[in-house]
């Protein structure tokens, strides 16, 4: 939309002409056959057309005309915005390997002044990515490019990756392109497993996950690297191994392994079944008669609680109707027997003492074992016959002048 206006006219025409200097609209009298313009309004004080479905070349300058003498004039500048066309992304090679990398260009084409173009990695933005700009055969418009480097894991499969084209003639609706990035990858295996604590005669149930780009194929069990041993206990269902009525047999290492067109991945459970608990219940028989015999061992709760004596034992069965033997089972555990504790003790101090007294003795007599001779039998030993040897002996009286006695 054009508008002229003149404040003060004495009916002086008015005229609209373009950036080639041709005539549009002389007051009301159309002069350029255009089917995109149109008169609005004219009058000796406006003149008013309209310029449809405007294109590049409609831009630049607008020249409001008023005939007076001098000839008085307006003018407008007119910015044509060209449109980014719709992005497109290339260079996708489906599918990439785990651990490539790839290069994804984005191409708008079209718009003035250059659009800018920003990367998205799901709804994270990538910056930093270079862009460059070429003007279009004409000159008017550019072409932009950017591209995008990715090195690529597991984690970016199924992941989309989009181009955004922003220009302000678009602030309403910027055009956006999208591709979903397909990774291939070796399957990953993790074990579920249905309780923490295995025991005997617990059923267990252990799921194998297995997820991998192409979709891994049906998992395989094993049990310490062979197949398992217990078919009618140990069931696979699909990716489930159910093990019922466990014992001790089923301890070991539990393998599921999971492969693809990428390789092959595993992982292990290792299983211990814990014995199943058995907690005695104490039995007391009480007979109709007066006396009370404990049938099978009773804990005793406290150990300060002090013995019962016999009368008193007596009493308290007298005190027993038959119908409820066990109503103080604590009062029959304290006269079960004697105290086997002590008795232990004692028959441990006394083989102990023993033990000593043997130690001791044979000590004993390892030293003072051997041979000895009596000065009577010294000098004997060369002698020929027995009365030599007591003549040749160092305390026959042959040498008894050594020694005198004498007597006052």
């Amino acid at each position: 939309m054009l508008t002229c206006k003149v404040d003060q006219n004495d009916n002086t025409s008015l005229q609209w002409s373009n950036p080639a200097q041709q005539t549009l609209y002389f007051d009301d009298k159309k002069a350029l056959r255009d089917n995109r313009i149109e008169l609005v309004r004219s009058s000796w004080h406006e003149l008013s057309i309209n310029i449809s479905d405007i294109t590049l070349s409609d831009e630049g300058q607008y020249t409001c005309s008023l005939f007076t003498m001098p000839v008085k004039t307006a003018k407008a500048f007119l910015m044509v915005l060209g449109v980014p066309r719709t992005p497109v992304i290339t260079g996708f090679k489906d599918p990439v390997n785990e651990g490539d990398s790839m290069e994804l260009t984005c191409t708008s084409a079209g718009s003035k002044p250059a659009a800018h173009i920003r990367w998205f990695k799901g709804d994270k933005e990538i910056h930093d990515v270079p862009s460059t700009k070429e003007p279009d055969s004409k000159g008017k418009t550019f072409t932009v490019h950017s591209t995008l480097r990715l090195l690529v894991d597991r984690n970016d499969d199924g992941v989309t990756v989009s181009c955004s084209v922003d220009h302000e003639s678009l602030r309403l609706s910027p055009q956006v392109a999208t591709q979903v990035l397909d990774i291939q990858y070796v399957p990953s295996v993790k074990i579920d497993f249905s309780r923490n604590f295995a025991r005997e005669g617990d059923e267990l149930r252990l799921e194998c996950r297995a997820t991998g780009n192409p979709e891994p194929e049906a998992v395989k069990w094993k049990k310490d690297g062979a197949d398992l041993p217990d078919p009618d206990r140990m069931v696979v269902e699909g990716n489930v191994l159910i093990i019922s009525a466990l014992n001790k047999t089923d301890n070991g290492t539990y393998h599921c392994e999971a492969g693809n067109t990428m390789g092959h991945n595993s992982a292990e459970y290792i299983l211990f079944v814990y014995d199943d608990p058995i907690i005695p219940s104490p039995t007391i028989s009480v007979p109709s008669s007066l006396s009370a015999r404990a049938v099978a061992p009773v804990t005793i709760a406290s150990n300060t609680a002090q013995p019962a004596t016999g009368s008193r034992a007596r009493a308290s069965v007298k005190n027993m109707s038959p119908t409820s033997p066990a109503q103080d089972p604590s009062a029959l555990a304290g006269q079960s027997g004697p105290d086997h504790a002590v008795i232990g003790g004692v028959v441990a101090v006394v083989v102990f003492i023993t033990l000593c007294l043997i130690i001791v003795l044979g000590r004993y007599l390892a030293r003072h074992k051997g041979t000895y001779l009596t000065n009577e039998a010294k000098g004997a030993e060369d002698a020929p016959d027995a009365d030599t040897a007591i003549i040749n002996a160092e305390g026959s009286q042959a040498n008894t002048e050594e020694k005198k006695e004498y007597f006052i």
